[in-house]
């Protein structure tokens, strides 16, 4: 028995769709070195077709934890019993906004983010000012990202679903494309 991450990959694009995303992009990446791997998936909020606003999910494979789980179903491999809920993987939610020239006060969305990710999609949100040259005005680009935790057994088991996960991710989506707009228009 061993754990489908593409599968999983699979899965999870149709259940973000099941929860009003568009899936328009699928990438994996293999690290030859260290064999660590990355899913990622670009999807935005239907509400927001073409709009300024991309979800950007990373599912970070960790080859130690697969080997770790791997071992541990050999072990068990003549019982009836499911591992130990100790594999986990991260996946990533990140937010693409673009320049903004009205920016939000930081710890105003901060806030905000919190209040909407709460204990189910915790949320940072940071800023970077940059000059195309030293004669520009800067130019603010927000970062937010959420990180929600997989675990292996509920995926070998086909029990995670991450359902709160995408409800939540898709709120934050839709409460950035209300805002969006305002934050993107030049200062009287």
């Amino acid at each position: 028995m061993s754990v489908d991450i593409a599968g999983f990959i699979t899965d999870l694009k149709e259940h973000a769709a099941d929860h009003g995303f568009h899936v328009h992009d699928e990438r994996h990446f293999v690290e030859t070195y260290s064999l660590r791997q990355s899913w990622e998936i670009d999807a935005h909020p239907e509400a927001g077709c073409g709009g300024p606003i991309d979800l950007h999910l990373a599912l970070d494979v960790d080859p130690w934890v697969l080997l770790s789980l791997r071992e541990r179903l050999e072990k068990m491999e003549d019982s009836f019993e499911e591992p130990e809920d100790e594999y986990h993987l991260d996946l990533y939610f990140n937010w693409a906004v673009p320049p903004l020239h009205n920016p939000p006060d930081l710890l105003v969305l901060a806030t905000d983010m919190a209040g909407m990710g709460g204990t189910v999609l915790p949320i940072e949100v940071s800023a970077i000012d940059s000059y195309a040259s030293v004669t520009d005005a800067a130019e603010r680009r927000l970062m937010i990202q959420g990180k929600s935790s997989v675990s292996l057994v509920d995926v070998l088991m086909r029990r995670e679903q991450l359902c709160d996960v995408l409800d939540t991710s898709r709120e934050v989506s839709e409460y950035l494309l209300e805002e969006v707009s305002g934050w993107m228009e030049l200062p009287n």
